[in-house]
């Protein structure tokens, strides 16, 4: 067999004159690399559709990017970018940077900016319109003294008119690659073992993709990838990276595994883009994909099709959920994004770069899509991409600290933020993961929690105006729950803060924003403070469940100075270290996501295995439960305890999130306030638990009614294995939400099943929060 290629239709799209190629296509010269050094920055400029490729140097402590217009207006937005600082001019020394900004009429300390952080991935940056772009490689002077100065970063400028992609790094020893030019199709043959990366240049393009076996070829036999079989395996639209990762054909047989996947929006519905289709709309002859599909198949012996089903890579589609219509928009992958896929058998497969220029499918302007081919041996670890915001750099999944220790129990791994966190222990099950943490003690990765240091002179000012509780009133060795929140009282993100000193404060959270929030706060108040993000720096581990403080006594060593284990109270804190004074540091609170009785360890990476070791030795004698996050989910339901984007979601002030207990309303001015103030007077909704006396599990965001009228809608719900049924949690109107009213969970459009609920409080189980207090 030969691999074969398909170059034609190229002046159809679009309608454009024959020879022609799109505007912005010509030939043209790649563009530059340059290296910035430390301190230092570079300008660039950028006309539309050029291409910025910024490549941090690993431990780099700052990387900032801002952008002008022509009128010397900050325009991140012309970048995709949003400002999230202020430019850090004081870790800058370059002079023609000031005088730029001196020269254009503006002051330093005030230009917007957005930092960039290393993360293994180059940033790729595509520009919206002309734009002036300076790129900051910042650190601060006690950087430089102490000899913490990471190596110099690089950036490579490619204006729109080269042809030459500007790809992103390889992941390994290529065999092959090749570039599908737009509009058009490549078939190509790969062996089994072997990976193809199908890569989206220059952002929002579709690529059609198939693949047959070829020892069914060589019968006369088009076994190929089958949509259908494929969703029904996976129980998915698509697979992804992890335990349902396969493309299957009409025999259920895997052709492909997915391993990496940075833009998780892909499209198993529908068809190739077919000639009858654009036929149809007016524009007869317009090149497609099944055409060209067929095309380049045909050396192979694969029998023209008039129409091919295909999995369309990047192609952003969904079913409406009410009318049940398949729903298209604009792609959501960027610059450089792609799939990774592993060969199962020896396959014949076809890529196309879909020529649709009439739909919003390809960003309304089609462009190309690059195949690499990898040799078996290449060592790549599954990964999906993980990004703080939509607009955010990208970073690849990890494996935590403890994965080594993890991946013998388990091979159930779902993305925590930008690791990976067990979801169950087949040895163990959910249900027996549960009984272990309420009758036990379970030890649980929890390793995805952010964690900031918040140090200097004006740390608690800074800390009391970003928070509901009065910080004023925590102590050293004392922690608090408390919530950041937005001017109209909508919960941003929720976390435990510990105070280590009078100056320093940890805050363990669940999302980046709070550091935003802190970095924003900072600077529009004049604060002395520094804000560190420990990002990966600081694993650490739940240990729950009524055990707990047994297992913890035979390894916690502690300094007189601090407190010791049996001394420490709900949400106090000490460092203590492994068995003796010798032993590896680390910090220990008693706090947890459970109810229960329990403590989290934080701790260095380089300790993560000894301490894992540590723990689950010592918890031998106890019955100790490696736990995931599925049999979490549930204690945490029934313990009451709130979740993002369901107790507390864009839109949902504190009160409504059932988070009230953690808002101080007699502390002073903190952001929020005053709509806190004016809601707490006059509620409208609130949160509830629900009793359901059947074992049927509502979904979130059912609807719940009064009759015909819907009065609410559940934020989270399961079956409750001590009650022995359903349970969920609610956001109900005040005016039914009083205990022991009997409302209905709608189910099938929220007509044709309801099922029976009686309004309750929450928590479910141990109302009263004794067990944690234990």
């Amino acid at each position: 067999m030969t691999r074969y290629t398909v170059l034609r239709g190229l002046d159809n799209i679009g309608f454009d004159s024959p020879g022609r190629a799109f505007p912005g296509f010509a030939k043209a010269a790649r563009g530059s690399t340059r290296v910035i050094a430390l301190r230092d920055g570079i300008r660039q400029e950028m006309q539309a559709g050029d291409l910025l490729s910024v490549e941090i140097a690993d431990g780099a402590e700052g990387v900032q990017i801002a952008g002008f217009d022509a009128a010397g207006r900050p325009a991140l937005a012309a970048l995709g970018l949003q400002a999230e600082a202020r430019l850090k001019v004081a870790g800058c020394d370059s002079a023609e940077l000031l005088g730029w900004i001196a020269s254009n009429g503006g002051a330093a300390g005030d230009i917007p900016a957005a930092n960039l952080a290393a993360n293994g991935v180059p940033l790729i940056l595509k520009a919206g319109s002309a734009v002036t772009v300076w790129v900051l490689h910042t650190a601060s002077s006690e950087a430089l003294v102490q000899g913490r100065a990471p190596a110099n970063t690089k950036v490579t400028w490619q204006p729109a008119e080269s042809r030459t992609p500007l790809l992103p790094p390889l992941l390994g020893d290529t065999r092959d690659e090749f570039t599908v030019s737009r509009g058009t199709g490549f078939a190509y043959e790969v062996k089994q073992g072997e990976i193809i990366q199908i890569i989206d240049v220059e952002g929002q393009q579709c690529s059609d993709f198939t693949a047959f076996r070829a020892d069914g070829l060589e019968r006369g036999e088009e076994l190929m990838i089958d949509s259908t079989a494929t969703r029904s395996m996976v129980r998915r639209s698509y697979p992804g990276p992890g335990l349902l990762d396969k493309f299957f054909d009409r025999d259920m047989r895997p052709l492909l595994n997915v391993i990496q996947d940075t833009c998780g929006r892909h499209d198993t519905f529908g068809l190739a883009c077919t000639a009858r289709g654009y036929e149809e709309r007016g524009f007869p002859g317009h090149v497609n994909c099944s055409d060209n599909m067929s095309h380049a198949l045909a050396p192979y012996g694969v029998a023209r099709r008039s129409a091919w089903p295909a999995i369309n890579f990047f192609w952003n589609t969904w079913v409406d959920p009410h009318s049940h219509h398949i729903m298209t928009e604009e792609s959501h992958s960027r610059p450089g994004d792609y799939v990774a896929m592993r060969a199962l058998e020896d396959l014949v497969c076809v890529s196309t770069a879909c020529p649709d220029d009439i739909d919003p499918i390809n960003g309304w302007n089609p462009t190309d899509v690059h195949v690499r081919i990898y040799r078996p041996e290449t060592p790549l670890r599954r990964a999906v991409a993980y990004r703080e915001k939509e607009d955010a750099p990208m970073s690849i999944s990890q494996n935590s600290a403890f994965h080594d220790r993890l991946e013998p129990l388990t091979q159930h791994f779902a993305p925590a933020r930008d690791l990976w966190a067990p979801v169950s222990f087949p040895s163990h099950g959910t249900t027996g993961e549960y009984w272990a943490c309420r009758n036990a003690v379970t030890v649980q990765d929890m390793s995805g929690l952010r964690k900031y240091d918040i140090a200097g002179p004006d740390a608690e000012a800074l800390l009391q105006r970003a928070t509901t509780r009065n910080v004023a009133k925590l102590a050293v060795w004392r922690g608090s729950y408390t919530l950041m929140c937005d001017e109209a009282g909508t919960v941003i993100d929720d976390g435990t803060l510990f105070r280590l000193a009078p100056d320093l404060f940890r805050w363990c959270c669940g999302s980046e924003e709070s550091g935003r929030v802190l970095e924003t706060l900072a600077q529009e108040m004049g604060l002395q403070v520094r804000i560190h993000d420990m990002r990966g720096a600081m694993p650490n581990l739940a240990i729950q469940g009524p055990k707990s403080r047994d297992l913890l006594r035979k390894i916690a060593f502690t300094q007189p100075h601090v407190p010791q284990l049996d001394q420490l109270k709900w949400f106090g804190v000490t460092v203590a270290r492994l068995n003796d004074r010798e032993g590896a540091p680390f910090m220990l609170s008693r706090s947890g996501y459970t109810g229960e009785l329990g403590y989290e360890i934080f701790c260095a990476k380089a300790d993560a295995l000894a301490i894992w070791d540590a723990v689950m030795e010592a918890g031998e004698e106890f019955g100790i439960t490696p736990m995931g996050s599925a049999a979490l989910e549930v204690i945490r339901i029934e313990a009451g305890l709130a979740a993002a984007n369901a107790e507390f979601a864009p839109g949902v002030d504190a009160f409504e999130a059932g988070l009230g207990f953690a808002v101080d309303l007699t502390k002073p001015e903190f952001t929020g306030k005053a709509a806190l103030e004016r809601n707490a007077r006059e509620p409208r909704r609130v949160l509830k638990g629900l009793l359901l006396g059947c074992n049927d599990v509502p979904l979130h965001g059912s609807p719940v009614y009064d009759g015909e009228r819907q009065v609410g809608v559940v934020t989270s719900a399961t079956r409750s294995p001590s009650l022995e049924h359903a349970i969920a949690i609610a956001r109900l109107g005040v005016e039914h939400a009083e205990s022991g009213t009997r409302l209905e969970v709608g189910q099938l459009d929220g007509r044709m099943k309801r099922l029976g609920a009686t309004v309750t409080d929450i928590p479910f189980i141990d109302p009263q929060r004794k067990r944690a207090r234990a």
